[in-house]
């Protein structure tokens, strides 16, 4: 355990710099594997933050537009080493998989497919489904404080298994915390929250009609993902929703299949998510396109943190913000756990995988074993099973 205050300010960022730039090479499984491993790392093995620090930044995360890894990746690079902990940690996070991505983009240019990446997942899903279980695990004492706690917090995974509107839950999980511990009109609270849920409307609709492509130009692609990190909530398969109703219906610059494959390849590499821009950069514009979709899909992401990132400890010191928090926190450990109840729908498909994931699982909460060694084991596992290739 590493206790920041005795470290220089060189090794402090060197050491955040191979740990970030360690897991976009890992980090597989989608956001809450990432944000699993990253607790493991910055709470459990080094000490940066506390339970309660870590659980602070993931709430407010989830309650602003852009990829929540990154921007975890973002908040607890300035927690640790301020605004270049904040840079080194975000760009250490990124370039693996934005490198990664570049090279998959590069080969499907080549040879008009995808390489098989069916069998590596197929062990590394068992095992992030480990990760982010005990991750889930750890967070679990420190978040649900007390009753009223634990109820939000199961209305909130019942809200979210249904459908209900990602932000919704979040916003009303908190605001409900702040009346009820204000006021201790508990019971008309949970009458009146009942109404409030209700279904999310789509974030997007599918106006795009068959038309000749518009004109294509690198800042035209700049501005296009810089909205899209701007105004984006949820998950991949939301940003498919939304990459598809501009760039295959609206300017016609892609087909359904090479968006399929775009997100395909954000999906099978490690790191964020949101690298699909850097495919889809390539496909259009090459190098200059993926590194401008790149920048521009991540960059409000870097400018948000900068904002919000200094004001967190302030605002916990006020009574009313930090009982928002608390209810936020719960709502999104919720969240946490429906996406781990579909992610192991997805990974654990037979005896071999289901046996990895507990084995997985046995070894982080008993012996303390390394994510990343797990990991490897899983990938070639998945390798001499030969599942996928055949």
């Amino acid at each position: 355990m590493t206790d920041v205050r005795y470290v220089t300010k060189p090794r402090l960022l060197r050491e955040l710099a191979l740990l970030y730039a360690r897991l976009g090479t890992t980090s597989f499984g989608g956001p809450a594997a990432h944000i699993a491993m990253m607790e493991n790392e910055v709470v459990r093995r080094r000490g940066w933050l506390t339970q309660e620090q870590f659980l602070d930044l993931f709430g407010v995360v989830n309650l602003i537009p852009g990829p929540n890894s990154t921007q975890m990746a973002l908040q607890i690079g300035y927690r640790v080493a301020g605004w270049p902990g904040l840079l080194i940690g975000g760009v250490s996070f990124i370039f693996p998989a934005a490198l990664l991505t570049l090279i998959f983009a590069w080969l499907y240019m080549q040879y008009g497919t995808l390489p098989q990446a069916a069998a590596v997942l197929y062990g590394v899903k068992a095992v992030m489904v480990a990760v982010v279980l005990q991750a889930i695990c750890n967070l679990f004492r420190t978040a649900v404080k007390t009753g009223l706690l634990a109820l939000i917090g199961i209305c909130a995974i019942a809200g979210n298994a249904f459908g209900l509107n990602v932000l919704l839950v979040l916003f009303a999980a908190g605001i409900v915390t702040v009346v009820a511990r204000q006021a201790s009109v508990l019971k008309s609270l949970q009458s009146r929250a009942l109404a409030v849920l209700v279904p999310s409307t789509p974030l997007i609709s599918s106006t795009g009609t068959p038309g000749t492509a518009a004109p294509f130009g690198l800042l035209a692609l700049f501005l296009f993902f810089l909205k899209v990190g701007a105004v984006l909530f949820g998950s991949g398969y939301v940003l498919l929703a939304f990459l598809r109703t501009d760039l295959v219906l609206r300017l016609h610059w892609l087909t359904d299949k090479q968006l399929l494959d775009a997100i395909a390849v954000g999906q099978v590499t490690p790191g964020p998510v949101f690298t699909t821009a850097t495919f889809i950069g390539y496909l259009l514009g090459r190098v200059s396109g993926a590194l401008v979709a790149t920048v521009g899909i991540f960059l409000p992401s870097f400018l948000l943190i900068a904002i919000i990132g200094p004001l967190v400890p302030r605002l916990r010191k006020s009574a009313i913000f930090s009982s928002f928090l608390d209810g936020v926190n719960v709502g999104a450990l919720a969240l946490m756990v429906v996406v781990t109840w579909y992610l192991s729908r997805a990974a654990i498909v037979d005896v071999t995988t289901g046996s990895l994931a507990l084995l997985s699982f046995i070894a982080l909460i008993r012996f303390k074993v390394n994510t990343t060694w797990l990991i490897l084991a899983g990938a070639i596992l998945g390798l001499l099973a030969g599942k996928g290739l055949g």
